[in-house]
């Protein structure tokens, strides 16, 4: 029976590597994720950027045609005005005409702060590209090492997963049935008894229970938490004598 309870032990060490590997491994794509949102965090700002000066250009280009659209209209009216007979319709006329230069003035005004605006929107964008750059270096030499540790884990687990198959082989069938079973649940599934106390759940086991595991050395199921238990003197080369 000792040689039962160590194969399974065998298979659980291998078992609580692969479970501590996999641990270890799971924080890095959650890592990489991060790094990847803080990217894309960062290339929003500078698209969002462009976008507000794609726009900005657009007004500019609308207020120029509206600058010259509006000074054609004057000269075209200036024309007329000398053509004038009616003392009225020539003062309506230099009416329109002083509106629409007025007009002119402010469009002007409005883009020159326009052109200035744009300007600064423009270095804005350079900044942000420049440290978008920066920040991409970093983390993408950042995620590189990160996937391969990813890479490193997953190969040091496929390596235990050969192993387990191995020792698996060797395991009794009835015990390595049980034990699947628990371990889909938790793990370790199988743990040991010490002065009557469950190693995986701290509760006391029965005492009569106790008694079988020193004497039998076998195994059997917590009543607490469904482990599979054994006295730990089972795994000893010399077992200790039953009281």
């Amino acid at each position: 029976m000792r040689e039962k309870l160590k194969a399974l032990a065998e298979l659980q060490n291998v078992d609580l590597e692969v479970a501590s590997l996999r641990k270890a491994a799971d924080v890095h794509p959650r890592q990489i994720a991060e790094l990847e949102r803080e990217l894309g965090v960062a290339r929003s700002a500078i698209e969002a950027e462009r976008a507000r000066v794609s726009d900005m250009e657009k007004q500019k280009a609308q207020l120029e045609q509206n600058i010259t659209d509006e000074k054609d209209k004057v000269k075209k009216w200036e024309t007329r005005l000398s053509e004038q007979r009616s003392t009225r319709e020539y003062s309506a006329l230099a009416r329109e005409i002083d509106i629409a230069k007025k007009a002119n003035l402010t469009m002007a005004e409005e883009l020159a702060e326009l052109t200035k605006q744009l300007g600064g929107a423009r270095e804005a964008i350079k900044g942000k590209e420049a440290d978008y750059a920066t920040k991409q270096q970093g983390l993408s030499g950042r995620m590189t090492e990160l996937r391969g540790k990813l890479g490193e884990a997953e190969s040091q687990v496929k390596g235990l997963e050969g192993r387990r198959a191995e020792v698996a082989s060797s395991v009794d069938a009835t015990l390595l049935r049980r034990y699947e079973v628990v371990r889909k649940k938790k793990l370790p599934a199988m743990v040991g008894v010490v002065a009557g106390t469950c190693q995986g759940c701290n509760m006391n086991v029965p005492p009569q229970l106790y008694n079988q595991l020193r004497t039998g050395l076998g195994t059997d199921i917590c009543p607490s938490c469904n482990r599979i238990i054994y006295a730990v003197e089972a795994l000893q080369e010399t077992p200790a004598a039953s009281k």
